[in-house]
C-alpha cells in the first residue's frame, strides 16, 4: 500500500487551529526536538526498537564487519606503509562493531559520540542525556534516534577509512539489478522528450501530458518502471488511445493507494511556470534513478520546472540511503549514478544486457543530465565535492541525519527551512521521511496530515511520496484501517 499526500504552504491555504497551537509550543522550546506527549511516549515504546535491536541491526552490523574484512584482506595481499595503517585502522573497526552487536544484544546504556570533528556531535550528545537511564538503552531507545550515527563515528575517527561507506557495494548491486527498468524508463523518456510537442496541451482533463506526469510520478512512488508503453515511439494517432488506456490504468493503480492527493498535486504544478521543486532522497539505487527521470521529465516535457534541487544524506544511513559522496560524485565533477550508464562493464553482468539500441538511449539520458547538472537545472544542495560527513552549511546539509523530526525544522533548522521556502514543492521521499515528517508516531490514522506535520505545516507546500513499511500512518478516511486489518494485516509494513 502507498501513500501520497500533499501538504500546502500557508500561503495558498489557510491554516488549521491545530497548526497555530503548535506554532505557539514550537517557540518555547528551540533547539529541542518538539513532540506532542503521546509521540514521546511512543518514540520510547520497545515494539520497534526490540525488533529492529534483535533481528535488523545485528545482520546489518555483521555484513560490515564482512566488508571490512575483505578489505582489509585485500590491503593484506600488497602491504606498504599507507596499507598496513589502513589494515591496523581496519582492525580497530571491526573490534568497534563486534563491541556495538554485543552492547546491543545485552541491552546496554548508549553511550555518548566521541568527537570526531564532524557534525552534530553535541547535539546528539545533548540529545542522549534528555533520557532517563532506562529509556536510553537499547531495546527501549527511539531507533531512529539510535541509528547511524555511532556506525558513522567509528569510521570518521580514523585516518584512511574516513570516506569508506559500507553500504557501497550494495548500493551498486542493487542499481545493477535493476536494468531492464532502467533500460525500459530511459527508452521510455528519450521518445517523451523527443515527441514532446505532443504533450504541450495540458489544461483539458485527462491530457497527454496529465497522463505521462502521473505515470511518470507514480513509478518514483513505486520505485519501479510500471507500464510505460503507450508513453514510447510517442505518435499524434496514439493520443486518444494514451488517453482512453493510460486513465483505466490509473484508475486500476489507484487502487493500491491509501491516500492519493495526486489530483491536487496536478492542479498545482499547473500553476507554475519555469518553477523550483526540492527533492528530499531516499534510496540509492534504482530509486534514485526513478528521482532523476521523474525530475528530467519536469524540466523536459513541461513548462512548469526549470530547476530541481535534490537533499541528500550526509553520512551512510541505513544500506542504501543517498551520500553526496557516493550518488552524486566519483571524481568529485560528475554523478557516479550517471556516470554508471555510460560504463558498458557496468552491466555486464546484469540479468537485463542493453542492447546497443539500449546503449545509445542511456547515453542519450546520461549526457542529458550532466547537461542539467552543468547548467544548474538539476542541483545538489551542497557541493558536488561534499565528502563523508563534511557539509560547506552543517544545517542545510546535515539536519537530514540528525535525530530530530522534521516538525522540529523551523527552530533546529531554521537556515534549511528558509532555503526551502523558495521552492514551490518540496517532495520527501520514501517511508523514513514520512515517518520523520510526522513524527514516528503512532497517530489515530484519521489523523490530519497537516496536524502530523505539527509546526512545519504551512511553512511550505510539501508531498510526500511514501511506500508503507512502518505502523506510522496519517490522514486516512474513516473504516479503511478496519477494511485493511481484515483483508491483510501486514498492510502497515508490506510496501505494497
Amino acid at each position: 500500500m502507498s501513500a501520497l499526500r500533499l501538504s500546502p504552504a500557508r500561503a495558498r491555504a489557510n491554516a488549521n487551529l491545530s497548526t497555530s497551537i503548535r506554532n505557539d509550543r514550537a517557540s518555547q522550546t528551540p533547539g529541542r526536538a518538539l513532540l506532542a506527549p503521546r509521540q514521546r511516549e511512543f518514540r520510547t515504546l520497545s515494539e520497534l526498537s526490540y525488533p529492529t535491536v534483535v533481528k535488523r541491526w545485528p545482520v546489518i552490523i555483521t555484513s560490515i564487519v564482512s566488508t571490512v574484512t575483505n578489505v582489509n584482506h585485500s590491503l593484506h595481499q600488497s602491504p606498504t606503509p599507507e596499507t598496513e595503517a589502513k589494515l591496523v585502522e581496519g582492525k580497530g573497526i571491526i573490534s568497534k562493531l563486534s563491541s556495538l552487536k554485543y552492547e546491543m544484544g545485552r541491552n546496554f546504556v548508549l553511550l555518548p559520540i566521541e568527537e570526531d570533528g564532524e557534525g552534530n556531535v553535541t547535539c546528539y550528545n545533548d540529545e542522549l542525556a534528555m533520557y532517563t537511564q532506562d529509556e536510553k538503552r537499547w531495546f527501549t531507545m527511539n531507533w531512529l534516534f539510535a541509528e547511524y550515527r555511532r556506525l558513522r563515528n567509528y569510521f570518521a575517527m580514523t585516518q584512511h577509512w574516513r570516506d569508506f561507506d559500507p553500504f557501497f557495494t550494495s548500493k551498486a548491486d542493487t542499481y545493477k539489478s535493476s536494468s531492464g527498468a532502467i533500460i525500459h524508463l530511459a527508452k521510455a523518456l528519450n521518445g517523451m522528450i523527443e515527441q514532446s510537442d505532443l504533450l504541450k496541451d495540458f489544461e483539458a482533463q485527462g491530457s497527454p501530458l496529465e497522463i505521462a506526469f502521473m505515470e511518470i510520478i507514480q513509478a518514483d512512488l513505486w520505485g519501479n518502471a510500471t507500464d510505460l508503453s503507450l508513453l514510447v515511439d510517442l505518435k499524434y494517432e496514439d493520443l486518444q488511445k494514451l488517453q482512453a488506456v493510460g486513465a483505466a490504468a490509473q484508475a486500476e493503480q489507484a487502487k493500491l493507494i491509501l491516500r492519493n492527493d495526486l489530483g491536487q498535486v496536478w492542479e498545482f504544478m499547473k500553476r507554475l511556470q519555469r518553477g523550483r521543486v526540492d527533492i528530499v532522497l531516499d534510496n540509492a539505487g534504482f530509486e534514485l534513478y526513478t528521482d532523476f527521470v521523474f525530475a528530467d521529465f519536469l524540466i523536459s516535457c513541461t513548462p512548469f520546472v526549470g530547476e530541481v534541487v535534490f537533499h541528500s544524506k550526509s553520512i551512510p544511513w541505513l544500506i542504501e540511503f543517498i551520500i553526496p559522496l557516493v550518488t552524486f560524485t566519483r571524481s568529485h565533477s560528475t554523478s557516479w549514478a550517471i556516470d554508471s550508464l555510460l560504463d558498458r562493464e557496468f552491466f555486464a553482468s546484469a540479468s537485463t544486457l542493453p542492447t546497443p539500441t539500449d546503449t545509445q538511449n542511456l547515453s542519450v539520458l546520461a549526457h542529458r543530465w550532466k547537461s542539467h547538472l552543468a547548467s544548474g537545472r538539476f542541483r545538489l544542495s551542497v557541493p558536488l565535492d561534499t565528502t563523508l560527513g563534511n557539509e560547506s552549511d552543517s544545517e542545510i546539509g546535515g539536519f537530514w541525519t540528525t535525530q530530530f523530526a522534521y516538525q522540529d525544522l523551523p527552530t533546529a533548522a531554521p537556515n534549511l527551512l528558509n532555503e526551502m521556502k523558495k521552492s514551490d514543492l518540496v517532495v520527501f521521499k520514501g517511508d523514513l521521511n514520512y515517518r520523520k515528517l510526522v513524527g514516528d508516531a503512532k497517530w489515530n490514522p484519521t489523523t490530519s496530515f497537516e496536524e502530523a506535520l505539527g509546526p512545519l505545516a504551512g511553512k511550505i507546500t510539501l508531498l510526500s511520496l511514501r511506500t508503507n513499511k512502518a505502523d506510522t500512518i496519517v490522514g486516512l478516511r474513516q473504516g479503511i484501517e478496519a477494511k485493511l486489518d481484515e483483508s491483510n494485516p501486514d498492510w502497515r509494513i508490506s510496501g505494497k
